[in-house]
């Protein structure tokens, strides 16, 4: 699966602070969406003798900007074989915040901002919830995306997965709750394993095996930035 970031909403865009590279490196511009499937429905043919490529968008959640997602899901979502639904940005410091920029990005942004980093977690992870239940339309990606991702700067604040507190367990099992309820399936995302500050799976085991225990499905995910990333972590985990 090629899931490129969709394109995000310009209004939400004038209402973001922090870093801008944050904003203005994560995702594609709609002026690249023509090249972006014409490329990539030609990858699909070139080498469709050896790989079944499926063609996607991993899609922001943007809280308070549905509307702009549900109009994007139903324009596009017709040419897309699969997708990913994930959360990157949180209201914070000054106007919505990346989550996963940089250690400092984050902390001045959003971690001091909630008044800390297990607040943080449980913005988060309501963040997630609300994705889980938001009206996109017929095309909303029904696999939740690495719904751990405010664990990326965990030993920054001298966290780990294994010190989640009894609040944020709970957080975690309603989303689970949800997930199974809709009939949803998560994302087996490898890219924490090969981050410094995270050096573990979105989900961490301890939420793995909360899940299997649901019996909820997970699907491999390297979250692939480059070619020296695919595959990652996929022979030791899978």
């Amino acid at each position: 699966s090629i899931v490129e970031h969709a394109p995000l909403s310009s209004e939400f865009m004038k209402n973001t602070a922090g870093n801008q590279e944050a904003v203005t490196t994560a995702s594609m511009s709609m002026s690249d969406l023509p090249y972006y499937f014409k490329k990539m429905n030609q990858m699909k043919k070139k080498y469709a003798s050896d790989l079944l490529i499926h063609i996607g968008f991993e899609v922001d959640y943007l809280i308070g900007y549905e509307d702009f997602t549900r109009d994007f899901l139903n324009e596009y979502g017709p040419q897309t074989d699969d997708g990913v639904l994930s959360l990157h940005f949180l209201e914070g410091q000054d106007g919505f915040r990346s989550i996963d920029f940089t250690a400092e990005d984050y902390n001045e942004g959003i971690v001091q901002f909630y008044g800390g980093f297990e607040q943080a977690q449980l913005a988060y992870l309501e963040g997630v919830k609300q994705s889980i239940e938001a009206d996109l339309g017929t095309f909303k990606p029904r696999r939740i995306g690495h719904i751990s991702l405010c664990q990326k700067f965990q030993h920054f604040f001298g966290a780990d997965g294994r010190d989640f507190s009894g609040e944020v367990v709970a957080e975690f099992e309603a989303i689970l709750a949800l997930v199974k309820k809709r009939d949803y399936e998560l994302d087996f995302n490898t890219a924490g394993l090969f981050k410094p500050l995270c050096k573990e799976t979105y989900p961490p085991k301890e939420i793995v095996t909360l899940a299997r225990a649901l019996e909820i499905p997970f699907v491999y995910g390297s979250d692939s930035h480059g070619v020296a990333d695919i595959g990652r972590g996929y022979n030791t985990y899978c």
